[in-house]
């Protein structure tokens, strides 16, 4: 076995390339596994981040008075698939519904409250928020199938924000994760 010799000291020479080849090794591992698992975990999205075009002309589902916190009124609207689906009755909803639910702040009306002579009318007031629901059961099959969006003046809310999405809609499985039932 070959040795070398520094500063008087013998050393072997396959341990000194062993030790060097396993240093440089852990450092390549150790700075690439978190770059592949980020990009992993990005490769498969949850949320919507874009705004569908064209909802605000879609057909009206229902409409919604949300209590509590929230205390807002609402228009849930519907693309053609998910009228089609909500029309026939058809559960699971297919590939391609999309479901939009605008929602505002309500407020007392004074126009209408002075014709009905008492406070009893109230009217969309500012905006607060759109949420989508769309079916892609491959794309977002981790979510039921559903991909989720809040949009707050027109932006894509905060990731963290979204992440009760699932979980709360999951509790609705028999409708497909669907609380809006048709307004005939």
């Amino acid at each position: 076995m070959k040795r070398i010799s520094h500063n008087g000291a013998d050393t072997p020479l396959h341990i000194s390339l062993l030790l060097v080849a396993v240093v440089i090794l852990a450092g390549i591992v150790a700075f690439t596994a978190p770059t592949f698992l980020r990009a992993a975990d990005s490769a498969t999205p949850i949320f919507v981040t874009t705004i569908p075009p064209g909802y605000r002309d879609w057909r009206l589902i229902s409409v919604s008075h949300e209590a509590g916190n929230l205390n807002s009124i609402g228009a849930v609207l519907g693309n053609d698939v998910a009228i089609k689906a909500y029309r026939e009755g058809k559960l699971p909803y297919p590939d391609g519904t999309i479901i939009a639910a605008l929602h505002y702040g309500h407020v007392p009306s004074a126009e209408n409250n002075k014709v009905f002579g008492q406070a009893q009318s109230f009217v969309p007031g500012p905006p607060t928020n759109i949420q989508f629901m769309v079916k892609d059961s491959t794309k977002y099959a981790a979510t039921g199938g559903w991909g989720f969006a809040t949009f707050i003046d027109g932006k894509p809310a905060a990731a963290a924000s979204m992440t009760s999405c699932f979980p709360c809609h999951n509790q609705a499985k028999a409708s497909d994760l669907v609380f809006t039932r048709y307004a005939r």
